[in-house]
């Protein structure tokens, strides 16, 4: 995204996923229509983005409805989620989340982990809410997503091999399920997750390969 607000793209294009009508790879950047964007993420041959007055938008590749359309079709051109109060967006495998100025969070795609929070392991090709509120940020991650509320309080959603949900267990949680402390951001890689807490110390929990988790 350029500071006039238009959004570039370039790489690989078989599905669409570089929003220009066609599948051609392209080595240099091209421009996606439109000049309010504020936010964009790509995730496996897919994208979401959000501009400026709200709305909230994605391409490419839409496996078990990754896209948030109501369908799997494949888009090749941004077309709209239906909203236009969309705020941070965070995109996993094959599935998104995103949370509204009012403070509720949405996921949409595959729930084979119950990460989209709905208490089940159904796919969802539509926008469905995470029960809560008060949401400020999600991340979605491979199989799981955290998701930070304005008490500073952390939740975990999902998939929990490694302890990635910091329960003290391995059971996978498809409803959240708070992560104790007070915590102001995070960020999680292949199996592993940072957090930073209020007070500045910083916390690693998760696939402690490779000495991942700095201990």
């Amino acid at each position: 995204i350029k500071t006039d607000g238009t959004l570039w793209i370039w790489g690989r294009n078989s599905k669409g996923e570089l929003g220009q009508n066609n599948t051609t790879n392209y080595s240099s950047p091209v421009q996606i229509p439109g000049t309010t964007w504020n936010k964009v993420l790509m995730n496996h041959s897919a994208a979401i983005a959000t501009k400026t007055d709200g709305t909230l938008w994605s391409w490419g590749y839409n496996s078990n409805g990754r896209l948030g359309l109501n369908n799997t079709t494949k888009y090749s051109s941004p077309v709209q989620i239906p909203g236009t109060t969309w705020n941070n967006i965070s995109s996993g495998n094959y599935c998104s989340h995103a949370t509204k100025t009012d403070g509720t969070l949405w996921g949409w795609g595959v729930n084979a982990h119950g990460n989209l929070g709905q208490n089940n392991r159904t796919h969802y090709s539509s926008p469905v809410q995470v029960p809560g509120t008060s949401w400020v940020f999600p991340v979605a991650t491979y199989n799981s997503v955290f998701a930070s509320k304005t008490d500073g309080t952390l939740w975990a959603i999902g998939g929990n091999d490694n302890g990635t949900l910091s329960q003290n267990n391995r059971t996978y949680y498809s409803s959240p399920v708070q992560i104790p402390g007070s915590w102001s951001s995070m960020s999680y890689g292949a199996g592993i997750s940072l957090g930073l807490k209020t007070d500045g110390t910083l916390w690693s929990w998760g696939n402690q390969q490779n000495g991942a988790l700095g201990q």
